[in-house]
């Protein structure tokens, strides 16, 4: 009977789509795994397809493509010598699809594992996308008998009961776990909980990497049947963990070496949400093959970081940062935006818009004759930015990354085809509260995986100048907004936990401050839909999270 037994854990970037080049990654993986004398290599769940795919899998084409690689790499890329391989693919059987982890040991497909739990909540669709597996056996792996489990598997107690007593001695969990502000610890908290109903110990293995709005912050962990750590991969980066486990007799399998044979550092709070917002940026762009980004940078604290962040996922050389003045811009935001290049180290031009904005002005003054200067010249001044910004796009190729934050999308601060224009935005589930608070993190850190320079980045005077758009004489944020401290406590309430009035008015607020929050929120749906993506940060966002009626009278029956 085997006593030990050696579990490499494969904490990947796949892109989705990229059948081929996901497996060479497996593949590369699997070499580095051999090198250490692994006897498992565990990759995460649809490593094969990246995850999540969605509608791509309802593409009979794509799915046969998955499949015939998956046997091909089998065959002829895995020695009988090397180690075994658990991954997640696409599984067909019966004409029914299936979320399934294989295992391919000694050139062949041995075993297969279909994911019985399907998440249908927040971002998940996997119901409409695949059929629900059978409760899982274990799979007798080299004389270990392994309970497999995929993601949502792990969430219910159901599963790991079931392999528990079919007499699994080693849970083992294959992952495409998004990122949010309290998902680690969730994480942590519900294998936990596994581990102490089953007495067995666990190790999960978690995608890494960005795909659209979604990060995956790997962090992939192994637990004892005593619930102690005894491996954890890095946050926001690739890892393989080498993670050797030996049979003590009646004790079962016992993490083996001494002490900690693996435990990096995990992120946590601020750190982990800036990391993320880098990871996230990164590869949209390096994925969907993007020469680099440029933005408007306005001396503000929402340009300010977004530049900082730009740079640290894709370093200075790809960032083109773009000064548009107009009439109402101060001398201080000029400055602001020219010491900030000047400290990120990154390209900085400067195009006024006052020509175009006169230009338009002239040519609307016969409609608009009679009527009073109001928001619409204040929104033309916005569009003429986002009109410059595309262009430049469009001539040279580089991705327009767009700077508004939530508490601005939350309430409809922003102009359609103006600010709003872009192909992606980092800032999007940030609020204000907490952009300032990231700001000066980074000022005082340059957190791993980080390309920009170390020390200050962001001058004194944006963090503490009031917020501005400039869009006319003496303006401020805080003309038509709440206090942004009460503002972001009240979209929170309202948004990540669905409070109702009464439940936030007994928080300290008034009552017409947060209805008025509310009316602008239900107000804004329509902007939203057409916003482009973002980094998700915490547990609902706006987009895949959050799918609220644009053509809606409830707020108004208030």
């Amino acid at each position: 009977m085997t006593d030990r037994l050696t579990l490499a854990l494969a904490q990947l970037n796949p892109t989705v789509g990229d059948v081929d080049g996901n497996l060479d990654r497996i593949a590369d993986a699997w070499a580095a795994a051999a090198a250490r004398d692994a006897d498992l290599l565990v990759a995460t769940e649809l490593a094969v397809t990246g995850y999540p795919p969605e509608d791509l899998i309802l593409k009979p084409f794509f799915v046969d493509r998955a499949l015939t690689a998956v046997t091909r790499f089998a065959r002829e890329r895995l020695s009988d010598r090397g180690p075994a391989v658990l991954l997640g693919t696409p599984w067909r059987d019966n004409d029914k699809l299936y979320n399934a982890a294989v295992l391919i040991d000694r050139g062949q497909i041995t075993d297969v594992r279909l994911k019985h739990v399907l998440p249908n909540y927040g971002v998940f669709d996997e119901k409409r996308l695949f059929a629900e597996g059978p409760v899982p056996g274990p799979i007798n792996f080299r004389d270990v008998r392994l309970g497999v489990m995929v993601c949502e598997d792990m969430w219910v107690p159901d599963v790991a009961e079931a392999l528990g007593e079919s007499g699994a001695e080693l849970l083992v969990v294959i992952n495409g776990s998004p990122f949010d502000t309290a998902k680690y610890d969730t994480r942590i908290g519900i294998a936990t909980a596994r581990v102490t109903e089953t007495r067995l110990p666990l190790v999960y293995v978690n995608q890494v990497g960005g795909q659209d709005e979604l990060v995956f912050d790997g962090a992939s962990f192994a637990l004892s049947k005593t619930c102690r750590l005894v491996a954890q991969a890095a946050s926001f980066a690739e890892d393989l963990v080498i993670s050797p486990w030996r049979r003590a007799g009646a004790d079962g399998w016992v993490a083996d070496g001494p002490g900690h044979p693996h435990v990096a550092p995990v992120a946590e709070g601020d750190q982990a949400i800036y990391q993320a917002m880098v990871l996230g940026l990164r590869d949209y762009v390096n994925k969907n093959r993007f020469p680099g980004v440029i933005l408007g940078l306005s001396g503000g604290i929402d340009s300010a970081l977004s530049a900082a962040v730009a740079v640290d996922a894709l370093g200075a050389d790809r960032i083109h940062a773009v000064m548009l003045p107009s009439p109402y811009t101060s001398r201080a935001s000029r400055d602001d935006a020219t010491e900030v290049a000047e400290l990120l180290g990154c390209r900085l031009d400067t195009i006024d818009i006052e020509p175009a904005t006169m230009a338009v002005t002239r040519q609307l003054a016969p409609a608009f004759a009679g009527r009073d200067p109001d928001i619409t010249e204040e929104n033309l001044q916005s569009r003429a930015r986002g009109l410059i910004l595309m262009a430049l796009s469009n001539k040279f190729g580089a991705m327009v990354l767009s700077t508004g934050n939530k508490s601005e999308m939350s309430v409809g601060y922003a102009t359609l085809y103006g600010d709003m224009c872009g192909g992606y935005s980092v800032l999007k589930d940030v609020y204000k509260t907490t952009v300032y608070r990231l700001a000066r993190l980074r000022n005082g850190l340059l957190p791993p995986g980080c390309r920009g320079p170390a020390g200050r980045v962001i001058p004194e005077r944006v963090l503490t100048k009031a917020p501005t758009a400039e869009l006319k004489p003496n303006q401020t944020d805080q003309d038509t907004l709440p206090p942004y401290p009460a503002l972001d406590d009240i979209l929170e309430c309202l948004i990540e936990r669905d409070l109702g009035i009464d439940d936030i008015v007994a928080r300290g607020h008034a009552r017409a401050m947060v209805s008025r929050v509310w009316h602008m929120v239900d107000r804004a749906e329509y902007k939203r839909r057409q916003a482009p993506p973002g980094v998700k940060i915490t547990p609902r966002s706006f987009g895949r999270d959050r799918r609220y009626p644009i053509t809606n009278q409830f707020v108004s029956q208030l």
